[in-house]
């Protein structure tokens, strides 16, 4: 049976209006990845600034999106490095209907392997949910090794693994032992992923064209290569220029351009420059004609 943690996941952002959840706004945003038959969302990840959000705030987000899901499966982000708090905010989103967590190492401390695997068992034994393991080393500070992560991918309660580790080899090796279903968390990587055998994407951009991330997946999975190859070219230069600062700055300018939020971040985020938003609008136009 194919697992749950497989298709085009959305991390999705969270919009703001005069420094407020504008949670009208994040409903019409997950009304829109739903109609256009995304797989999963996965709100409070790195797109979301769950680090800006309070606890009262995390579960407004992820209630409204459970809400507005129509069924959608629904993993949340839950980062950080205090055991305690993390189990309290573990236990707080387990009592809500959703698929799965999405943890990262801890950041900041930089913690051996074993201890890094301990904080990642101690979690998936804990909890009522599996968990999505969430590799992003320029981000936590510290790398978790492909020996961790088969360690790890025996422990029945993890399943999964956002793959951001910049290795081809590890992301190679690990679809090869077969586990952990492999999401590319690097957008401009997701067409490589799924033709080495990946089992999906959890890709910020895709929440901007949910429609070609879809199609692209669909694609490969039907082996019309070329038909993916071409979706895959076609969206590279949005992709490339939504991360030309830092995320979710171009994620949330380019749906702002497109009408679904505003474009507002809380800081210490800002909003990209005019430069990049201009680069942004230029490849919306082009993309605009683009269909699937």
């Amino acid at each position: 049976m194919a697992s749950v943690f497989s298709g085009i996941w959305v991390p999705l952002v969270t919009p703001f209006q005069n420094g407020a959840i504008d949670h009208a706004a994040l409903r019409r945003l997950v009304g829109h990845c739903v109609a256009n038959e995304v797989h999963g969302l996965a709100p409070l990840g790195t797109t979301g600034e769950p680090a800006m959000l309070d606890d009262d705030e995390q579960l407004a987000v992820l209630d409204t999106v459970l809400e507005a899901a129509q069924g959608l499966p629904v993993m949340v982000g839950l980062a950080g490095v205090h055991q305690g708090d993390l189990m309290r905010r573990l236990k707080a989103f387990t009592t809500r209907p959703i698929a799965g967590v999405m943890v990262p190492a801890p950041y900041y401390m930089r913690p051996s392997q074993p201890g890094i695997a301990d904080h990642f068992t101690r979690l998936a034994d804990a909890s009522a949910v599996p968990l999505v393991l969430y590799d992003i080393p320029y981000r936590t500070g510290v790398d978790i090794t492909l020996d961790t992560l088969l360690a790890l991918a025996a422990h029945p309660n993890i399943q999964a693994l956002k793959d951001c580790g910049g290795s081809p080899d590890k992301t190679q090796a690990l679809i090869a032992d077969g586990r952990l279903a492999v999401l590319s968390g690097e957008d401009a990587a997701v067409f490589s992923s799924l033709c080495m055998g990946g089992h999906g994407a959890i890709a910020a951009s895709a929440q901007v064209r949910p429609d070609l991330f879809v199609a692209m997946y669909r694609a490969v999975q039907a082996q019309r290569l070329a038909d993916a190859r071409a979706i895959f070219h076609a969206l590279a230069p949005l992709v490339s220029t939504l991360f030309d600062e830092p995320n979710p700055g171009g994620v949330k300018a380019a749906l702002h351009q497109l009408g679904w939020v505003d474009n507002e971040l809380r800081p210490p985020m800002s909003a990209v420059s005019e430069a990049t938003q201009a680069r942004l609008a230029k490849h919306l136009e082009t993309l605009a004609s683009a269909t699937c």
